[in-house]
């Protein structure tokens, strides 16, 4: 059993009790301009990236997010301008295990490039 201290009195808690106890954690994703998505969802701890958004239905709501999930499912290291999903605006990869509370982003591609943007609308 594990101890821990709380207001300076001991508690005995085995680890499993620890290791169970579910995290939430938060969705967040921009399909467009207009149309936000936002979900807050209770997982196991230990839980994946990629094992969140399944479990959010996200992979089926949205199948561009399922296919490029599909394609880049076993890369560890996130490609710059390729990656779409990410935690507090830092990429991670599929498999980066939450912590309570953490925000996962999903990204969309952008348009147009915004420097060319801001050039255009000052002409």
């Amino acid at each position: 059993m594990d101890e821990l201290v709380n207001n300076d009195v001991a508690v005995q808690m085995p680890l499993q009790t620890l290791a169970s106890k579910p995290i939430t954690v938060h969705l967040a994703y921009a399909e467009t301009a207009q149309i936000q998505h936002y979900l807050s969802l209770e997982v196991a701890n230990g839980t994946t990236i990629y094992e969140a958004l399944a479990q959010a239905g996200w992979l089926t709501q949205f199948a561009a997010l399922a296919v490029w999930c599909e394609q880049v499912a076993a890369a560890i290291t996130p490609a710059a301008k390729l990656w779409h999903v990410g935690i507090y605006a830092q990429k991670q990869p599929l498999s980066y295990q939450l912590q309570a509370l953490d925000r996962i982003e999903v990204y969309r591609s952008l348009s147009t490039d915004p420097m060319s943007q801001r050039k255009n609308k000052s002409k």
